[in-house]
């Protein structure tokens, strides 16, 4: 089952990693310039959304 996956966007910094990982879950917000979730992860995305939120600076990505 896919996990859900949430941006606490008072810690995001907005540098990009999360969208370089994972393209196909995680975009930067061309109106507010922070990470946002543009679509639910399937199960092919999991490593990579772990990965993401291993990976951002302020530990802004939830993973349930």
């Amino acid at each position: 089952m896919a996990k859900k996956v949430t941006i606490d966007s008072s810690k995001c910094i907005g540098c990009g990693a999360c969208a370089g990982i994972c393209a196909s879950v995680f975009a930067i917000s061309p109106t507010t310039g922070l990470a946002e979730v543009v679509a639910e992860p399937t199960e092919a995305d999991e490593a990579a959304v772990e990965e993401a939120a291993t990976s951002c600076p302020g530990a802004a990505i939830e993973v349930e």
